[in-house]
């Protein structure tokens, strides 16, 4: 007699919207071997004791189950780049269940946004679509003077993960010099490697972009690299009580004051948390001119308020933290899961995995 067939994998998808049958569909391609089952649920509330206690791998974003109907999970994937909003649930705390995130899919959507942003300022695309909606043809005395391109502009880049070098890519591809900044150094070659999940013909994967490298965590290193004469600054660390409010009005003053663009101020990109800026230190300089602008997709807090000043700051731009959205997001945050599936079956080690001694 033959050996039995291994059990069917059963793949548990539990999210707070309705996925599109396209997505779903996908999912069940990638994973033909197993059962695949979506249930939508209210964002943070515990997966069913009967779903949980079937499913062998989880795909979530807010919602993990109890530890004790976990028994046959192999896998959690998460759709979010890091864990900050589950770090307290016992799944993590009292159990050895390896979980990945989708770190590495938002640079994507992130760039194209924070380039948008950029084109959208520089090419006067809001004049231009105002005297459309007028049906007006504007002179070319209206706008000659105000436009300009990319290249040969300087963008630092302040936190060179995943999404800072997509951003980094697309700078590149417009002419732009790029310089990238980091808590730690990075002084070798295999230290300025992405070791994480990169989208296929995306980011820097060796690192080689930037033309120089910059790093510390003290405001004298910080200030250096705002002396660089940027005309872009991006920021894109993540929050932590050390970099809560670490661009300021000194910081803002600095970066304009230390600009060589004769014809326009710098431009500030925000795409990490509302709280690692200055929010009102960023309002004064927008409304002084310190700065020609701003990107947010990030704000303090969130939701903004309505009567909140930010709104009538001049050119500054805001979205509802949604520069990682699109209809890519879902496939490839499986893809991610199918390659750690994989990884995991040949006793290799996952990419983006959760490693609970350091609590990231």
């Amino acid at each position: 007699m033959g050996e039995a067939p291994a059990p069917k994998e059963h793949l548990l998808i539990v999210f707070f919207r309705d996925q599109p049958t396209a997505q779903l569909e996908y999912v069940q391609r990638k994973f033909p071997e197993a059962e695949v089952t979506f249930h939508k649920i209210k964002m943070g509330a515990p997966v069913p004791k009967e779903l949980a206690q079937k499913a062998t791998l989880l795909v979530t974003f807010t919602n993990l189950p109890n530890p004790e109907d976990a028994q046959n999970l192999k896998l959690i994937h998460t759709f979010s780049a890091g864990l900050d909003h589950l770090l307290g649930h016992p799944i993590l705390q009292s159990t050895n269940i390896p979980i990945s995130t989708s770190s590495g899919i938002h640079g994507p959507p992130i760039a194209e946004w924070a380039v948008m942003n950029w084109m959208v300022a520089s090419r006067k695309f809001i004049e231009s679509y105002e005297a459309q909606r007028a049906h007006r043809w504007a002179s070319v005395n209206e706008y000659f003077d105000g436009l300009s391109d990319q290249v040969g502009k300087r963008v630092g880049i302040l936190g060179y993960g995943s999404i800072g070098r997509q951003i980094a890519r697309v700078s590149a591809a417009l002419g732009m010099t790029v310089y990238a900044y980091t808590a730690s150094p990075r002084t070798t070659p295999e230290s300025r490697r992405d070791n994480g999940y990169i989208v296929p013909g995306t980011g820097d994967a060796d690192g080689s972009i930037p033309v120089s490298w910059h790093h510390g965590t003290d405001k004298a290193s910080i200030h250096s690299f705002l002396s660089l004469g940027l005309d872009h600054l991006v920021i894109a660390i993540p929050l932590t009580p050390q970099t809560t409010k670490l661009i300021g009005a000194e910081e803002f003053a600095l970066l304009s004051a230390k600009s060589t663009n004769p014809y326009t101020k710098p431009y500030v990109t925000n795409i990490a948390r509302g709280k690692v800026i200055d929010q009102d230190a960023l309002i004064a300089s927008l409304k002084s001119g310190e700065l020609s602008g701003a990107a947010v997709d990030v704000t303090d807090p969130e939701p903004l308020p309505e009567d909140h000043p930010l709104w009538d700051a001049p050119n500054v731009h805001i979205s509802p933290h949604v520069s990682s959205l699109g209809r890519e997001y879902f496939p490839r945050s499986v893809d991610i899961l199918r390659l750690n599936v994989d990884r995991l079956r040949k006793g290799e080690e996952m990419v983006n995995e959760y490693k609970r001694e350091k609590g990231y």
